[in-house]
């Protein structure tokens, strides 16, 4: 039987596609005004394809926040938070998306925008990283702390200069949080696999070499998505799902189980 569900272009929907033709208009990818960052230049469809809406639903964050940190506030000189890898579509990269995840974490705790803009450029410019958010904890703790140290002071923000200053065991427990569920590449320190609920799904990942980064069965490699559709296709038939992917009914039953829990 042929499993056509587990090819990755199964699941391509409009953002990949405005990527991948990006891709294509240019014969030189290094060149390509849209791809400047190098991990993304050595293998474009490897860095993950999200929209807006991909990326609320994972982070399960209103979407017009988002379009503020990708894009910067249209009614005012700010900025961008997150350097984007695909400047020139809608598509969010998998590191893009995990820098949103530690932004989203800090804003929850009262950082102001102001200083996590800051202290991103100032990140990006010291350790000549383009996503310092999605770098890992382990490595960069002290150095992260640092720099939000050093911006709070400079903006007056006495607040984020108490937890990264003085409260220490209070900002390890907001990295750890942030850490939690993610693998890291140890080569490159960066964020390279998200689990999104690793307790409640531990077999579901977001893997930007898995289906373009679509929450996916780990082992199958086969997108929650599309088993969620053959299910509602087959009228809720965990046994007919199962065996037109030739995988197991707990398989098909976790894929379900996940997308139905994100479905809001």
């Amino acid at each position: 039987m042929v499993r056509e569900c587990a090819c990755p272009f199964y699941v391509l929907g409009d953002d990949r596609l405005d990527a991948l033709a990006s891709i294509a208009d240019s014969s030189d990818i290094a060149k390509e005004a849209a791809l400047e960052h190098s991990p993304i230049n050595a293998d474009p469809l490897l860095a993950g394809f999200y929209s807006p809406a991909d990326a609320a639903r994972l982070l399960q964050v209103a979407s017009p926040k988002l379009r503020g940190w990708l894009n910067g506030w249209g009614n005012s000189a700010a900025g961008p938070i997150v350097d984007r890898d695909f400047k020139h579509s809608r598509t969010i990269s998998f590191l893009d998306l995990m820098e949103m995840r530690f932004i989203e974490a800090f804003r929850r705790q009262g950082v102001s925008m102001q200083t996590l803009r800051a202290a991103a450029a100032r990140a990006r410019k010291e350790w000549d990283q383009p996503h310092p958010f999605a770098l890992s904890r382990a490595r960069y703790l002290t150095d992260r702390r640092s720099v939000f140290a050093q911006v709070a002071e400079q903006q007056g923000d006495r607040m984020t200069w108490d937890m990264a200053s003085g409260q220490h065991e209070m900002w390890d427990v907001i990295e750890a949080t942030i850490a939690k569920g993610v693998e890291f590449d140890p080569a490159s320190e960066l964020a390279r696999r998200w689990y999104p609920l690793p307790a409640e799904f531990p077999k579901i990942s977001v893997d930007p070499a898995v289906a373009f980064g679509k929450p996916a069965l780990i082992d199958e490699r086969i997108p929650t998505a599309a088993i969620h559709r053959m299910w509602k296709a087959e009228g809720g038939s965990i046994r007919r799902v199962a065996d037109a992917f030739e995988i197991s009914e707990d398989a098909v039953r976790a894929a379900v189980e996940y997308e139905i829990t994100t479905a809001n």
